[in-house]
């Protein structure tokens, strides 16, 4: 089975200069990967790593918050170009960021606003392996003093600043992740 890794982050440009190629690049090699690319089917990061993974044939779907296409295009105005899937949550963005974290191995946090904040939270709190691009701005730039100030611990996540280091990473830990689920399940059978 493909692993299912998440590109969450800001569909304003609130970014630092160049984190649109990094995201990019960052769907690129989840496809590159094998992996299969989820996002919240929205514009700015999401829609580069969209463009990214799909440079190379690979598979992008996207949850909207929308209840239908006509809502997704006309209320919503995000776009429906580079994905082979989207699902329509009707759940708005907050539901659909939920959704979002809980169907994928991992989150790959990019840049971002409050939206991505709470994904991370989300993604943090279901105990998904979490992936940070550093350098992109945004909340990103906050993510380290906040798990500092949480105090409760960064078993699952890593940081990188070159895209290809961190997908690499999130992978690795993905599997770290199963190997001991699959140990802790073996021995309590």
């Amino acid at each position: 089975m493909n692993y299912k890794i998440s590109v969450s982050g800001s569909a304003n440009n609130n970014c630092a200069t160049g984190a649109y190629k990094k995201s990019y690049e960052v769907g690129r090699q989840i496809a590159l990967n094998g992996c299969i690319l989820i996002t919240g089917a929205t514009i700015g990061i999401p829609q580069w790593a969209t463009r990214g993974a799909k440079s190379v044939g690979g598979v992008s779907i996207g949850l909207s918050p929308a209840v239908s296409k006509q809502a997704h295009v006309n209320t919503y105005h995000l776009p429906v170009k580079y994905m082979d899937l989207i699902i329509y949550t009707g759940f708005d963005y907050s539901g659909r960021n939920m959704l979002m974290t809980r169907s994928c191995d991992a989150v790959i946090t990019i840049c971002g606003r409050i939206g991505t904040l709470n994904e991370f939270t989300t993604a943090f709190e279901d105990r998904r392996v979490v992936g940070v691009l550093t350098g992109t701005g945004g909340v990103e730039t906050e993510i380290d003093e906040i798990l500092r100030l949480a105090k409760r611990g960064r078993k699952r996540i890593v940081f990188d600043d070159d895209p290809k280091r961190l997908v690499a990473k999130v992978i690795q830990l993905i599997r770290v992740n199963e190997r001991q689920k699959y140990a802790k399940q073996k021995e309590t059978n």
